[in-house]
């Protein structure tokens, strides 16, 4: 999940990071994520995996990192199935 999540967003040209060259713990923030970036982000992964992001879950953390990304995608996606 995690690698399929790297890939979508390396090729999103509105999110300037070099995801490949990140660990998947490591803090995307430190790493230059802005919260516009955030929200371009999370929009791709909502139509890549057809799911939709709760407000709950629209907090800094769950995008801090790829971990914390693949862990709330794979939650949304098996309440979606």
């Amino acid at each position: 999940m995690i690698d399929q999540i790297r890939s979508l967003l390396e090729q999103h040209p509105m999110i300037p990071l070099n995801f490949g060259a990140l660990a998947d713990d490591a803090n995307l923030y430190d790493a230059g994520l802005t919260s516009f970036a955030s929200v371009q982000m999370m929009l791709a992964l909502e139509e890549e995996f057809d799911i939709e992001f709760p407000e709950t879950m629209l907090t800094r953390r769950t995008f801090s990192s790829l971990a914390n990304i693949a862990d709330a995608v794979s939650q949304l996606a098996r309440k979606a199935a």
